[in-house]
């Protein structure tokens, strides 16, 4: 809008050379001071925001408000003037303003609504200072026009609205096991670069938990993949109940879970690991005649200690869950 805004000044300004008074000459120095605070506002704004300091937001909005405001006292003392130039570029730029508004600010439709009726709405005094009668066309048009365009902004609006959550929806699709509802291994990636961000920039310590079902591959090929299904499912269940609020959990492989959970200097592994292999170790309710059991095995990989990227921390809490494996079902060790 600070392009088209610009023009609309410029418009203004040609109209001041046809109406040598101070109050015209008083409207354009209101336009120039706005319109440079909302350029001032913008590059501020964009260096905060690579600070991540505030962005004056309500300011910059109260300023558009102030500029719509503005084109529409323009038009009003315009038609007071009777100068019919003055009149037609005024309402000229007012209407062009009004496109570029609905256009370009389809995202805030009720923001776009004020300063639709504030830059256009003054165009009624155009008939009602001046004698002509046809010009009362005006005033049965501008309810109309005015509308219009508040619709489009609302539909508009609408539209985007659908198009980012349909947007999310699918991000969220392509970051989760379509069998379990937790993480995939897309989604585990995300969580460990935001996890490794937090390492660097607030040394905060995380803890990548790599768990293997041991005795899936018996219950699947014995009772079906139904049933193996069933019981990834129900140990997914089991491990968003046991594990603690925040906690990032994902199925990377065929039976292989990981969880990724933010720790504290009194953060025991040993323990949180000993529980899950319990809670895992539970008989499962399959539909067959009787509970199925399984056991399962964890590897540890603490972060930063044993890695800063995804490939390192795997490969850590892999060769954790190797040793845990080589000394018998159901343990767990940490990366050394």
């Amino acid at each position: 809008m600070k392009n088209q805004g610009s023009s609309v000044t410029a418009i203004k300004h040609g109209s001041t050379l046809f109406r040598d008074e101070p109050i015209f000459y008083g409207w354009i120095a209101l336009e120039v001071f706005i319109c440079l605070s909302r350029g001032l506002i913008l590059m501020s704004a964009r260096r905060n925001v690579r600070r991540g300091g505030p962005t004056h937001t309500d300011v910059y909005l109260l300023l558009a408000v102030a500029w719509a405001a503005s084109v529409g006292y323009g038009v009003t003392i315009s038609a007071l003037s009777g100068d019919w130039i003055a009149i037609t570029m005024t309402c000229l730029s007012a209407a062009a303003m009004v496109g570029g508004i609905c256009f370009r600010n389809f995202g805030a439709p009720r923001l776009t609504a004020v300063m639709v009726v504030l830059a256009l709405g003054p165009c009624i005094t155009v008939p009602i200072f001046n004698s002509a009668w046809q010009l009362w066309m005006i005033a049965w048009q501008l309810p109309m026009y005015i509308a219009s365009m508040t619709v489009a902004a609302y539909k508009l609006n609408a539209m985007l609205v659908t198009t980012m959550r349909a947007e999310r929806e699918n991000e969220e699709r392509a970051r989760r096991d379509f069998l379990t509802g937790v993480l995939n291994r897309l989604g585990l990636s995300l969580a460990l670069e935001e996890a490794t961000l937090l390492v660097r920039e607030r040394n905060q310590q995380y803890a990548l938990l790599y768990l293997d079902l041991d005795g899936f591959k018996a219950v699947n090929d014995t009772l079906g993949h139904a049933s193996g299904d069933r019981l990834l499912r129900e140990v997914a269940q089991r491990l968003c109940q046991l594990a603690p609020g925040g906690t990032a959990i994902a199925r990377i492989g065929g039976d292989e879970f990981v969880l990724l959970l933010r720790t504290e200097r009194t953060f025991d592994p040993g323990a949180l690991g000993q529980r899950l292999i319990a809670e895992v170790s539970q008989p499962y309710d399959l539909g067959e005649s009787t509970p199925v059991t399984i056991s399962s095995s964890l590897g540890i990989a603490l972060i930063p200690q044993h890695g800063h990227d995804m490939p390192d921390i795997l490969k850590a809490a892999d060769r954790a869950l190797y040793q845990a494996k080589s000394s018998g079902k159901g343990r767990w060790a940490i990366a050394s």
